[in-house]
């Protein structure tokens, strides 16, 4: 009872908040800006004034990106890594932190799948369904909850039309890949007529094993345990093969007063995991899932339009030893929100929200480490800014309760999440911000339940029911600069946790799976680091320019316990990016550093250098084709992913060349 008033209470004094900050008259909308971030806050913030670090990936640049998982796509921006599990599986790895930390959804919404349980379990959404894909690197759980203690990949569709659709677009992108004889198809098409708007879209890939240039299994990890290679052929890494399909629909009607619509879709992937059992390990993943998003413009007090998002999805999740079926995932659940945003006034911004989800989770067979669990959350949050050109405040405040009920017990908890930051453009061109925060999660289901053998991470895990909140403590530093030509963005950051919630290796050896024998702990740890993202425009003239890139990346994790696990070595990465008019010619280097500070029983990994070269020819004037030419690793080069549970069983791909051509109309 005394939760249940607190959250009472706590929505009560946000709305109230919220009414008082805007009383005023009607006041004009704040001045158009650049490149508009849709996730972090409900109301309009430009890439260039965010108080933390965000990135953008817009269609064209993913017509471009080599075909993959979601962590796969989004490996090698600065601070993002991939948990690459094969090219079947991959979650981002944001600032060195994974799984339950991570946020991943779609247009606002969770997955309410399962890939946050372990690192061989696909996203329900391939980077191929999105028009854009928005990361936010660094805590945003003020908008989206505890699970976005450590950042948020949110991907944004067009099933749901905002705005009316004038006659019939599409666009269609067709490739191949010589690494793993892949192949792959997307497309989406829109209509409208009236008011009323109607989306179709789908995708499909298949790929076979991929090559690689060494033999699959690390020199170290042959060293260590005296065995031989990885089975199958050294030139490639087996049972990696891939089949998926995607495709849904959608319809929305527009007008004055904002829009509403309805969308389906339905996902089927089946894929290999490369591991050293005798029988190949595959995984078929089926989801149909509903959404339902609109935003009404009213004239409500203080607030002036109200957003709401949802989603169902049912989700099945089966594991195969060989051809007979072991473990099976499901979840099946929704989530809601729905967002009433301030009239805007002087400067001033702001949202008041309510976010719920229920998801029933459910493992059966012999590798189910988490019994049946039912979860429930609701919260309640405001987000406030005020920008006044030349300097500004923001902040916000949010309150949750998330409640598991499982077969091995209950556990209810209260999170109180806040942040506040300030920022300051003290000459044109520039922009200083730092924001603090404080963040609240929940330990998840298989951190408080788990009691079962994990192949994928070769651990036999226990939960503890006794796990409390993990809080978070972070000061963000950032410098956007924009003038001249050069366009900058630096980020420093550090993170203390109270209570971080990691697995800890027992000693003891499970008799029935011979696994060794990890327990979920909580203990003290600190994360920090730096990102940076710099471009220079070196030379135009007309439609031709040369333009220079760079970007860096380090993170530094410790806990009670030593090291951070599969914490990501710095990298640089550097590129040069010529417009020629009809064609852009792109070269790129990457060096990844090597890791030897690692957590206990985790085996260093090699630096390696990877050189990337693209072309993208438009040889139709006035029409939107294009032929793609991309070449990756073309120095055939040993890259392992320290991040990666499997970075001694599986390297990245070696030397590959796509080609693809795309139209859009």
């Amino acid at each position: 009872m005394r939760r249940t008033a607190l959250f009472a209470a706590a929505s009560a004094a946000v709305l109230s908040f919220a009414t008082g900050a805007a009383r005023a008259e009607d006041a004009p909308a704040p001045p158009s800006v650049s490149e508009l971030v849709v996730t972090g806050a409900p109301y309009v913030v430009s890439i260039d004034s965010t108080t933390t670090s965000v990135d953008v990936v817009k269609r064209d640049e993913l017509d471009q990106a080599p075909s993959g998982g979601l962590g796969d796509v989004l490996n090698g921006m600065p601070g993002v890594r991939s948990t690459f599990f094969g090219p079947g599986a991959s979650r981002p790895v944001i600032r060195g932190l994974s799984g339950p930390r991570v946020m991943v959804l779609t247009n606002g919404v969770g997955q309410i799948d399962a890939s946050a349980l372990s690192p061989d379990h696909q996203v329900a959404t391939d980077p191929q369904e999105a028009e854009r894909i928005e990361v936010l690197r660094g805590p945003a759980a003020l908008a989206y909850g505890g699970s976005a203690i450590g950042g948020v990949v949110n991907i944004i569709d067009d099933r749901i039309p905002d705005q009316p659709v004038d006659g019939v677009h599409g666009r269609v992108l067709a490739e191949g890949s010589t690494v793993d004889k892949g192949q792959s198809y997307s497309g989406a098409l829109k209509a409208g007529t009236g008011p009323w708007n109607f989306t179709i879209d789908g995708v499909h890939k298949e790929s076979k094993d991929y090559s690689i240039p060494v033999p699959a299994k690390s020199a170290r990890l042959a060293a260590e345990d005296g065995e031989g290679f990885l089975g199958g052929d050294d030139s490639k890494v087996a049972n990696t093969a891939l089949k998926l399909d995607a495709y849904g629909a959608g319809m929305s009607y527009t007008g004055d007063a904002g829009f509403i619509g309805l969308a389906a879709k339905r996902t089927e992937t089946t894929y290999g995991v490369p591991t050293e059992e005798a029988d190949p390990v595959s995984i078929r993943l089926k989801q149909t899932r509903y959404d339902a998003r609109g935003a009404l413009n009213v004239d409500l007090g203080p607030f002036d339009k109200i957003k709401f998002a949802a989603g169902y999805a049912d989700y099945t999740h089966t594991e195969f030893e060989g051809p007979d079926p072991g473990t099976t995932f499901l979840s099946d659940g929704w989530e809601a929100r729905v967002e009433l945003i301030q009239r805007a006034q002087d400067g001033w911004q702001g949202a008041v929200g309510v976010q719920a989800l229920k998801r029933d989770f459910d493992a059966i067979g012999d590798e189910a480490l988490v019994p049946r669990t039912k979860i429930t959350e609701a919260g309640v949050f405001t987000l406030q800014r005020l920008d006044k050109d030349s300097w500004g405040v923001e902040g916000g405040l949010r309150l949750d309760q998330r409640k598991l009920d499982s077969l091995a017990g209950k556990a209810d908890f209260t999170n109180v999440s806040a942040s506040l930051g300030a920022f300051v453009r003290p000459a044109e061109g520039w922009f200083l911000g730092l924001a603090l925060s404080r963040t609240s999660r929940a330990p998840s289901e298989e951190e408080l339940f788990a009691d079962g053998p994990h192949p994928a991470t070769l651990a036999y895990e226990v939960g503890d029911t006794k796990l409390d909140n993990e809080v978070s403590y972070a000061a963000d530093a950032t410098l956007h600069y924009n003038a001249g030509g050069w366009n900058a963005d630096l980020h420093l950051y550090v993170t203390k946790y109270d209570g971080f919630i990691d697995l800890y290796r027992t000693g003891a050896v499970d008799a029935g799976s011979g696994l060794d024998v990890f327990h979920f702990v909580q203990t003290d740890a600190k994360f920090y680091g730096t990102e940076a993202e710099v471009s220079y425009l070196f030379w135009q003239d007309g439609e031709r320019s040369l333009t220079f890139e760079g970007g860096a990346d380090y993170v530094h994790g410790e806990t009670d316990l030593g090291p951070a696990a599969r914490v990501p070595p710095w990298s640089v990465t550097g590129r040069a990016i010529f417009e020629g008019g009809w064609w852009t010619g792109k070269l790129e280097m990457r060096h990844v550093a090597d890791q030897d500070r690692v957590a206990e029983h985790e085996l260093p990994t090699d630096s390696y250098e990877m050189l990337n070269a693209s072309l993208v020819f438009r040889p139709l004037k006035n029409q939107d084709f294009k032929i793609l030419i991309d070449g990756r690793n073309l120095t055939d080069s040993q890259a392992r992913e320290h991040a990666s549970f499997l970075k001694d069983l599986a390297p990245l791909p070696g030397r590959s060349l796509r080609i693809g051509v795309g139209y859009s109309f």
